[in-house]
């Protein structure tokens, strides 16, 4: 059955089995690589997208419950050159080290400012206590995010 879906900011139609891992869809079917496949049950948060604006793990999410829905992935976080403020703040504290986490650290972060565009560092903190970096750069993505709480736009996405 075909599903129709907001995939960041263009109207979608998907004629693929519906109850497909979102993940999967995005990466095979459409090309957006962005999302990368970690543990597969949900709990490490590199397959990270937001679904509304609320961080959803792709990896466990069936392609028919993002129907007539608002998908957003790292690809479509900026806007045109400008990247959204949770990007440029990971570039300036190298909120990265090999970058498998990134995306999903990212659109977690953009989750977090979504909610609360003011959000403390321990606010930031309690809200990534579910994404893993096995390289260590957490202080840094904590950081990252909680300067961007800091910008005019921070919980702006689209």
């Amino acid at each position: 059955m075909p599903v129709s879906l907001t995939l960041n900011g263009k109207p979608v139609t998907l004629d693929t089995g519906d109850d497909r891992r979102l993940l999967w869809v995005l990466r095979d079917d459409l090309g957006l690589t962005g999302s990368k496949f970690g543990c597969g049950i949900g709990a490490c948060g590199a397959c990270t997208v937001l679904i509304d604006g609320k961080a959803t793990r792709s990896c466990i999410t069936e392609l028919k419950a993002v129907a007539g829905k608002k998908v957003t992935t790292i690809e479509g976080l900026a806007t045109g050159d400008k990247l959204a403020p949770v990007q440029e703040a990971f570039l300036d504290h190298l909120g990265f080290q090999c970058g498998y986490c990134t995306s999903g650290m990212i659109m977690t972060g953009q989750s977090i400012l979504n909610a609360n565009p003011k959000a403390t560092r321990e606010q930031v903190a309690a809200g990534l206590e579910r994404n893993f970096c096995r390289c260590g750069a957490q202080v840094r993505i904590i950081d990252a995010i909680a300067d961007a709480a800091k910008a005019p736009t921070a919980g702006a996405q689209k």
